[in-house]
């Protein structure tokens, strides 16, 4: 009996994940412009014909979806489910990015498992916890708890003019493969960018530090935004860029830090106004060690570019290191 038991709460379970994934696939169509078919419903799932018109049925029966003369549309009852999926999938994605230091191509297999194990309370939680962030690690808009979610207008890197400054703010993660070859380029949201060369076989672009060389195929799933116009703070840099001995002042943490990371470094005294100095590096020069407010606080390189410091009227070190 006991067997029996769990074989139908697996099967439930089993039913559950097939429609929430349906739902998904529903709301990106109707976010792209795009009529979701049962084929095209078949495609994303990786089933027959048969089983999905099965499936649309008993979702029609819940009525989370209608059948219209442009295809499947969800309802708003189905659009809240779907969107409560979604918000999930996307501040897991965060959490495991931001906290549990994850790389972004290992990020969506885990947040997809973890999506349907979700409960309010626990969502809630992750949400506050985090500092309620706005976007997942790829760019894309998290759903807040009432259902809002805000759509940005950008632009494919393929399609973006020649010279013109630019802001990635969406990485596709989807084919896997392409999204492997964008995340081992190290390219992220929020990195300002600049084409330099394209044409059939190529794209060319650079950050103004790094130069960047991606197949078309590949370049289409990173999409891009205007700039925002520079304002230059003199003197104010990042805690990488200190010459080890050399002393600072912290200014603030970058806007974009968020969550557990932003309280455990204000936590350790990385507060506006205090002062800081580099005082020694691992071998290869990652962790560095910083002197504050009397303690020894070693950071990993890229939380330390998190650190915006001043070191105007600060003394300088040997520029050794």
């Amino acid at each position: 009996m006991g067997l029996l038991s769990l074989w139908k709460r697996m099967r439930r379970v089993r039913r559950r994940v097939q429609v929430e994934d349906a739902l998904k696939h529903l709301h990106a169509c109707e976010r792209q412009g795009r009529s979701a078919t049962t084929d095209s419903l078949a495609g994303a799932l990786q089933w027959s014909p048969r089983r999905v018109i099965e499936l649309c049925r008993g979702m029609q029966e819940r009525g989370w979806v209608r059948l219209t003369e442009r295809g499947l549309c969800l309802t708003t009852e189905g659009q809240e489910l779907a969107l409560e999926v979604i918000r999930a999938h996307r501040l897991w994605e965060r959490y495991l990015a931001d906290e549990a230091r994850l790389p972004l191509a290992k990020l969506h297999a885990i947040a997809d498992r973890r999506e349907h194990r979700r409960d309010e309370a626990t969502i809630q939680a992750l949400d506050a916890a985090m500092g309620h962030p706005l976007t997942d690690p790829h760019g894309d808009p998290i759903p807040t708890a009432a259902g809002a979610l805000p759509q940005r207008i950008s632009r494919r890197l393929t399609e973006w003019p020649l010279g013109k400054p630019a802001t990635i703010v969406h990485l596709e993660d989807e084919p896997a493969a392409v999204f492997s070859q964008i995340a081992a380029e190290g390219l992220r949201p929020g990195q300002p960018v600049r084409l330099i060369e394209a044409d059939a076989r190529r794209l060319v672009f650079t950050d103004e530090t790094d130069t960047y060389i991606l197949a078309p195929v590949i370049a289409a799933n990173i999409f891009v935004v205007a700039a925002e116009p520079v304002v230059v703070e003199e003197a104010i840099c990042p805690l990488t860029a200190l010459r080890l001995g050399q002393k600072a002042i912290v200014h603030r943490l970058d806007d974009a830090l968020r969550g557990y990371t932003r309280r455990r470094l204000l936590d350790l005294g990385l507060t506006p106004g205090a002062e800081i100095a580099a005082e020694y590096s691992a071998f290869l020069g990652d962790p560095t060690a910083f002197r504050i407010r009397g303690s020894l606080v070693a950071l990993r390189r890229d939380q330390a570019a998190q650190v915006l410091v001043r070191t105007d009227g600060t003394t300088g070190g040997n520029g050794d290191g």
